[in-house]
């Protein structure tokens, strides 16, 4: 069946809102995606309908939201190829989830004179709670490299990886520079020294990521929101050895077994890592998320993705000044540009006067900036919505852009 965006399109009800008097044109997708009629209608028809706390009631709210809660859970297993139920974890987002395992892996896993390495590429999640493990242990913060096409320096492993590894952090998708990096050898050069490994997915589920299991991954974080879910849930997955050998992150209700002042137990994966009252409405949203792309099939999301990007990439390049920044054989429907003699705010700004929503700023990736010498680049992220016709819009507009402000 032929992808038909239009029809697709009327699935996000935003999207027919306008922008200073002029449609909507998002291209901000890698920063939050749209939500979808079936995600909006699911949540709002629980917090009507079938509000209640789970793993706590007996009377038939309780059980019925448990329910759904504990199918979520399932549904995230199955998409991301995980063996175990026990080890999808529900967290606040994927900046939760890669604390989570910095604090409660590093702390029985390192020590003095240990290292991590992370790449120069993260998102600001996946850099600085690895620092302050490292601050809090006395272990070392190893960087490795990308090159000027946003390539991640495989070849430099060798050096960086040693016995004293404990752990590696790498994105299965620059938010950035948009770069898919081949993962395979980072895990295999990882796992030969026994380190672990944490792949920052918040890109990478959107665009063919997960796979956990066939993958090897370690640990795996994402965030419902950037996969047309709410916000304020996200997901760690982690083997279930692994889980099970580290400490609780946070202590209170539903991550106890028995609680007495001499001693408190706790309560199996995954609850031990959910403490508090769940996002569970969140959790059930995120599974409709997942239920609607499947339902229009991951792999033609793609391929419209891609059209897309490649098109986008060829009529930016044709922009007099225009620099694109992240050109790796692989990569996700991602391009930051900036252009000789303008700021990127002001870029941004002039675009937002034409209804087009794109990203300005360092996109919480501030080493990616200094690797290429800029404060800042302009982000057009393109989302499963949208279509040729915006590409073209975005492209005169910044043309537009450059006449105003050279």
């Amino acid at each position: 069946m032929a992808y038909d965006v239009e029809s697709i399109r009327g699935d996000f009800p935003i999207l027919e809102r306008k922008v200073n008097n002029r449609p909507l044109v998002y291209f901000d997708s890698g920063a939050t995606a749209q939500k979808p009629e079936v995600v909006i209608n699911t949540t709002a028809r629980l917090m009507r309908e079938c509000n209640a706390n789970i793993h706590r009631g007996v009377h038939h709210l309780s059980g019925a939201m448990t329910a759904m809660y504990e199918e979520a859970r399932e549904t995230v297993r199955r998409f991301i190829g995980a063996e175990h139920k026990e080890e999808v974890v529900f967290t606040a987002g994927a900046t939760a989830s890669i604390n989570l395992v910095a604090y409660a892996w590093s702390a029985r896993n390192l020590r003095e004179g240990d290292n991590i390495v992370v790449s120069e590429m993260e998102h600001h999640s996946n850099i600085v709670p690895w620092q302050l493990a490292a601050e809090r242990y006395g272990a070392e913060l190893r960087v490795l490299p990308f090159d000027d096409r946003g390539e991640l320096r495989v070849d430099m492993l060798g050096s960086l990886i040693d016995n004293r590894t404990r752990l590696v952090a790498v994105t299965e998708a620059s938010n950035t520079l948009g770069t898919v990096p081949n993962l395979e050898p980072i895990i295999a050069a990882s796992h030969a020294v026994g380190a672990k490994v944490m792949v920052d997915g918040c890109q990478g589920i959107v665009h063919g990521g997960g796979k956990v299991k066939e993958r090897d991954y370690d640990f795996y974080a994402f965030s419902g929101h950037k996969l047309y879910a709410p916000t304020g849930i996200g997901v760690l997955y982690g083997k279930r050895e692994l889980l099970e050998a580290m400490p609780p992150f946070m202590g209170g209700g539903d991550m106890v077994d028995k609680v007495t002042f001499a001693k408190t137990t706790y309560a199996p994966l995954p609850l031990k890592f959910e403490a508090g009252t769940s996002n569970f409405i969140g959790a059930v949203g995120l599974a409709e998320a997942i239920k609607y792309v499947e339902g229009i099939g991951m792999e033609s999301i793609e391929q419209h993705e891609m059209i897309l990007l490649d098109a986008m990439t060829e009529r930016l390049s044709r922009i007099e000044g225009l620099r694109i920044y992240g050109t790796a054989k692989r990569k996700c429907p991602i391009v930051s540009f900036t252009i000789d003699g303008t700021h990127p705010y002001d870029v941004g700004m002039i675009l937002d006067k034409l209804g087009i929503a794109i990203r300005t700023g360092h996109h919480c990736a501030e080493p990616v900036m200094t690797h290429f010498g800029v404060t800042g680049m302009c982000r057009a992220s393109i989302g499963m919505y949208n279509t040729l016709a915006e590409v073209e819009a975005l492209a005169a507009g910044v043309e537009r852009a450059v006449m105003m402000l050279k």
